[in-house]
Order: C-alpha cells, then sequence, then structure tokens
C-alpha cells in the first residue's frame, strides 16, 4: 500500500509541477507491472499478463481473455526503451521478460513455424470462457496473425534467421495472393500490401497499425524491403493523403480504432527509422496530434499522444490531472482500451461499416499492466528529449 501512495505521490507532481525527473517514479511504476505478471498457472499462463474483455453492448460483464498480444506488447515496449533506465530497472525489465518468455509457447503454431495467434494453440479456444461460443473453438478458431507475430518474436529478441523466415513467409499473404480485399477505401484496395491474417480461408484485411508494426519489424531486423513491404508503405500514405486516419479510423484501423492509437503507432514506426514517403506528413501528423491534444479528456488517450509527439522529438502539452482525480483509477482506467476484437472487420464493404458503428460483435480489451507501461514509456521519452 505504501507503494502505491509514494508511485501516486510523486507522479502527482511529475505531471503536475514540472519537477526534474526522479528515476524512483520508473522504479514504482516497473514494480507495479512485476505485480500484475501471473506467478503460477491459473486462468492465464504463469509469466502472462492478465486482460479482458468486454462486449461493446453489455459493458457490466467482463471476461478473462488468454491472449499473448498484451504481454508481448509490453515486453517489447520495455525492451524499447531498457537502454535509457538504470541497471536496476533494467534488471528489473530482464526478470520480467524472462518470465514472460516460456508463456508465448501456448499461441505458437502447432505446425512448427514461427507464426502466432491471438488465442491459445495448444487447444483451439475462441473467445475464452464464452460459454456456449466456446462450443465452436476449433471450427471457428483463428488463423495466426501478422501483428501478434511481429510483436512477439521482437519480445523475444528472435534471431535475424526466424525473422527472415517469417518475412519470407509474409509475402504469400497479401492482397491479391489468395483473395482480394473488399472492404477497405477504393485507392487502396489494389495494392499488393500484407493482410492481418497468415489463413488462406480467410478475408484479406488491412490495418495501418498493424502495417506499422510489421514494417517495424521489418525495419528492425533491418530486412531486404519487399514490394509488400513498399506496398504496404504506400497503403499508408495513401490513408494519410486522405486523411482517413482522422475521419474513419475504425475503417482503417479495424482493430485498433481510433485516431490516437494510429498516431502512436505512426510515430513509433517513424522514430525508429524515417520513411521518406511517411516523413512528408510529419508535420502534419504532429498539427493533428497537437490539436487532438487540446481535445482529448481521457488520460490515457493524452498519454497516447504525449508520446506521439515525444517520438517524433516535439515537446507535448502537459497532461492536466486534478488534485481529487484517483491517480491509480486514472492509470488501470478499465475503460481505456488499445485493442478491439471487431468480428465486422472482415465483412465486406458497407456491412463493415454499419456494423462497426453499430458495435455489434466489438469487444474492448483492457490489461491493467500494458496501462502501467504507456505511462512509464511517456516518462522515459520525456527524459530522452529533455536529454
Amino acid at each position: 500500500m505504501k507503494l502505491k501512495c509514494l508511485l501516486l505521490f510523486l507522479l502527482f507532481f511529475y505531471m503536475n509541477k514540472s519537477i526534474a525527473f526522479d528515476t524512483t517514479i520508473v522504479t514504482q511504476l516497473l514494480h507495479r507491472i512485476e505485480q500484475l505478471q501471473v506467478k503460477e498457472d491459473g486462468i492465464f499462463p504463469k509469466g502472462h499478463f492478465s486482460s479482458y474483455r468486454t462486449y461493446a453492448l453489455n459493458q457490466d460483464r467482463q471476461k478473462a481473455d488468454i491472449n499473448p498480444f498484451f504481454t508481448g506488447l509490453i515486453v517489447f515496449t520495455l525492451n524499447r526503451i531498457k537502454d535509457q533506465l538504470t541497471p536496476y530497472q533494467q534488471k528489473l525489465v530482464e526478470q520480467i521478460a524472462s518470465n514472460a518468455a516460456p508463456s508465448f509457447a501456448k499461441f505458437k503454431n502447432r505446425k512448427g513455424r514461427d507464426t502466432y495467434n491471438f488465442w491459445p494453440t495448444d487447444t483451439a479456444q475462441i473467445f475464452p470462457n464464452s460459454g456456449w461460443m466456446n462450443l465452436f473453438n476449433k471450427q471457428q478458431s483463428l488463423p495466426d496473425d501478422m501483428d501478434d507475430t511481429a510483436i512477439i518474436l521482437m519480445a523475444l529478441n528472435a534471431d535475424k534467421q526466424t525473422a527472415s523466415n517469417v518475412h519470407f513467409l509474409m509475402q504469400e499473404y497479401i492482397n491479391g495472393a489468395k483473395g482480394k480485399i473488399n472492404n477497405t477505401i477504393a485507392s487502396i484496395s489494389h495494392l499488393p500490401a500484407y493482410s492481418v491474417w497468415f489463413g488462406k480461408k480467410m478475408p484479406v484485411d488491412f490495418d495501418i497499425s498493424v502495417l506499422s508494426n510489421v514494417l517495424y519489424f521489418v525495419q528492425a531486423y533491418k530486412l531486404p524491403f519487399t514490394n509488400a513491404d513498399s506496398s504496404s508503405i504506400q497503403v499508408i500514405v495513401n490513408i494519410l493523403e486522405e486523411n482517413k486516419h482522422i475521419t474513419e479510423p475504425s475503417v482503417i484501423s479495424p482493430h485498433y480504432g481510433s485516431t490516437e492509437i494510429i498516431l502512436y503507432h505512426l510515430s513509433r514506426l517513424m522514430a525508429l527509422n524515417p520513411i521518406p514517403a511517411i516523413e512528408n506528413f510529419r508535420p502534419i501528423l504532429v498539427q493533428q496530434t497537437q490539436e487532438l491534444q487540446q481535445k482529448t479528456q481521457s488520460f490515457l488517450s493524452q498519454v497516447l499522444l504525449s508520446s506521439a509527439l515525444l517520438n517524433w522529438g516535439i515537446k507535448p502539452n502537459e497532461i492536466n490531472i486534478q488534485s481529487n482525480q484517483n491517480l491509480k483509477g486514472l492509470i488501470e482506467d478499465e475503460s481505456f482500451s488499445f485493442f478491439i476484437a471487431n468480428m465486422a472487420s472482415i465483412l465486406p464493404g458497407q456491412l463493415k461499416k454499419t456494423f462497426t458503428a453499430s458495435s455489434l460483435g466489438k469487444f474492448n480489451y483492457y490489461c491493467p499492466a500494458f496501462n502501467n507501461v504507456l505511462l512509464l514509456e511517456n516518462i522515459i521519452l520525456h527524459q530522452k528529449l529533455v536529454n
């Protein structure tokens, strides 16, 4: 209890008084993240970070969702900022990553290839803990996906040969190879960019945030660009030219669904290694992010926008916290959803828009540990810019 109080006290002054960076805040956040890591096999596998889903049309029922997405994203993000941490903090990150690594095996492709699924593959599941829906686990199980695969391989620090082999496999799952996309904006529907899914029977599906993660993966491993990589960049360019990340975020990023999260993904990709065609949009992206920051009320959405600006080397506005607000509640806010399961994402054209707008088949995901990681990352990015 004392640790929580200390964290909240320090965080309050960090956000409101702009005091000098205090490493105690980072250490306490890391301790909280480690505390939230599962210690024994149970509902969630040991080493995992628990996450929960809520049906958008019935937000009173929260269910445990066993997936590797948030665990992979937490380890990947911690590794990304690790060099900015103290030796003690680095050891905490290494311990968290080491404890998480074995849990990913539960989601690895059962035929031996180095791709990963959003749900367990040792016993096929869809929407874990869903009652009658789990009767269809085997028939309706999802194929592996590029988002989880890219994130988990980077979290595991997979060797370059493994990354290269997966990249080679990715070339088979592009628009036009095994099917043509029929539910996105016209200017990108012809481009042979990556689909979200590795499955042959799954409709081709574009998501700008997923493409940002795949391109990050390709560049992190310094893999040779392919036509699919270049086409994926062109998808991003066309979306930005038409401003669809602002006007139709749920269409061009159906698995994340918000402008703030799209901007965060783009900034992270651009911070790794500038891609000239995307770099052209940096000034307008910065302006749009600053404008959104003026309007956004959600604490964690403000954190995302702040981190996006920091990734672009721009000092953001201070995140305002009122003295009467519960800071732990702000950080571990159950209403904040970084990722969504959108069953409408694979529907054709107008049906996709209609069902998405109605929230039918939409599930919001919550992971308390990842919320803490987002704030930790923001503090480290801020310190890096100041230095």
